[in-house]
């Protein structure tokens, strides 16, 4: 696309992929100068469990949504082609099941806190990106969620 910017816009195009490289990074809580951007993806996680604050909710299963992206450094599973080094989908997915299913949120916000702490705490996961959303919650709507992203110091992860 650059190449074939007007002239007036030439110096433009090498700013504006800067600029991008360094909003990604913000965006990726990549440290500047690091060039780590890998990530593990879980889309579409859907989980039964009760959440609502109206008392009919809190008697009924409803449907939660969970899209998650983790930093991971996929480098080492992908040199070594050996499950042992990479992030476990499965299990992510099993703990985000089951803490969504223990826990009966009564807010989407207080879910998504509680299972972004414990999923950094046990999988080491640096940086996180979590939405949460409760299909069917408002009529006109698709849906209705909130997403957060969290940051954890090496000393905040625990590890399981």
């Amino acid at each position: 696309m650059c190449e074939n910017a007007r002239p007036q816009l030439a110096g433009l195009c090498g700013y504006s992929i800067r600029s991008l490289y360094v909003i990604q990074s913000v965006v990726c809580g990549i440290a500047p100068g690091d060039p780590l951007a890998d990530s593990v993806k879980i889309e579409g996680l859907v989980v039964e469990t009760v959440v609502g604050v109206y008392d009919w909710e809190r008697e009924v299963a409803q449907a939660l949504v969970v899209d998650l992206e983790m930093a991971w450094d996929n480098r080492i599973p992908g040199a070594s082609d050996d499950v042992a080094d990479a992030l476990d989908y499965a299990a992510v997915s099993a703990l985000a099941e089951q803490c969504l299913k223990d826990l009966k949120p009564k807010l989407l916000e207080h879910g998504a806190e509680v299972l972004a702490e414990r999923l950094q705490r046990e999988f080491g996961i640096g940086w996180l990106r979590l939405t949460l959303r409760k299909p069917g919650a408002v009529p006109a709507a698709r849906s209705v969620g909130v997403c957060i992203e969290r940051s954890a110091s090496k000393g905040e992860l625990g590890g399981s």
